[in-house]
């Protein structure tokens, strides 16, 4: 039989059948993934085919493939151990809720966000959340930022996941995808989905006055069927981004507005640091390069950690 992987606990999966019914399910043996060195070799969106086998009364199901993927989120181990933890595979739009403050979120986070999703060619949408609750100034820097997003080409929503202003917009994006959101905690990911389908009830939990950060109310990816016929991949809340091996060469190349100048470089090799002729610097200096892009540019080419545990998107 074939399925698709709804839930991982560690050691059973929740795998819905072709036909649509739901089995639980475990590995036999080992399974190693492109060489990955992973402690959940199996993730919510796989692909699987599995046998069913009954045991008494009990029928499970025992996974020994698993299809080739279109691409997925690993995290590296926040220990000095070199194991990585794959939360969800085979997505169509990754959302990244953003929050102007509590807690807030850096361009730099964004950016990481951005070019991992356009090295392995996921669409990346951004939703500006809480504008409820945002006054005057903080609405302008909301639309300032998101300005500039969109005139690099990518989607932004400015939404409120409490009010429901423009959600709609949200679901016109997810129909007939496979979705999943990210952010860090306590930018109001689950109260999103509360929103967007009310009956899956996720758990959501306030804000931390002291560290201004959310506190983690999801432990593990979890996907569901929404009535509208959508998916969506619940994921843990994101501290810290960083970003897949690049090559330094290839590194300019997930920055659109970058790769849109490149050309023009005296030198096919540019870098866009000291180099002369430099068709990025010179945009830069005209103000048609955004200064936090390029800030964020040199801290990746530079190899500046963020200073948290490292969450990337991959494509095998």
């Amino acid at each position: 039989m074939k399925g698709t992987v709804y839930k991982s606990t560690g050691s059973w999966y929740t795998v819905k059948s072709q036909q649509g019914d739901f089995y639980q399910c475990r590995i036999k043996g080992k399974f190693r993934i492109g060489g990955i060195k992973s402690t959940n070799p199996v993730a919510v969106g796989d692909h699987v085919a599995f046998k069913v086998e009954t045991k008494g009364d009990e029928t499970v199901g025992v996974i020994h493939k698993i299809e080739s993927r279109d691409n997925y989120i690993i995290r590296k181990s926040v220990n000095l151990s070199k194991q990585t933890h794959i939360i969800a595979a085979n997505i169509d739009v990754a959302f990244l809720l953003v929050t102007f403050n509590n807690p807030p979120t850096f361009t730099t986070f964004i950016d990481r966000f951005l070019i991992t999703a356009e090295a392995y060619h996921v669409k990346a949408v951004l939703l500006f959340n809480k504008i409820d609750l945002y006054n005057e100034d903080e609405l302008l820097e909301i639309k300032y930022l998101a300005a500039l997003y969109r005139e690099i080409g990518y989607d932004c929503i400015g939404i409120s996941a409490k009010t429901g202003k423009n959600v709609d917009k949200v679901k016109a994006l997810m129909q007939d995808k496979v979705s999943v959101f990210s952010g860090h905690s306590g930018t109001g990911k689950s109260t999103l989905v509360n929103i967007i389908e009310a009956n899956l009830d996720l758990k959501t939990a306030k804000i931390s006055e002291q560290h201004q950060q959310g506190q983690h109310t999801t432990t593990f990816a979890e996907m569901y069927d929404l009535s509208f016929g959508a998916q969506i991949i619940d994921t843990p809340g994101i501290r810290g981004f960083g970003v897949v091996e690049i090559d330094k060469e290839e590194l300019g190349d997930y920055f659109p507005e970058f790769f849109e100048l490149k050309q023009e470089c005296k030198f096919n090799n540019c870098l866009h640091i000291n180099e002369p002729q430099c068709a990025i610097k010179d945009a830069l200096e005209n103000q048609e390069i955004a200064w936090s892009r390029y800030k964020s540019y040199l801290q990746i080419l530079e190899g500046e950690d963020d200073g948290y545990r490292k969450d990337i998107y991959k494509k095998e």
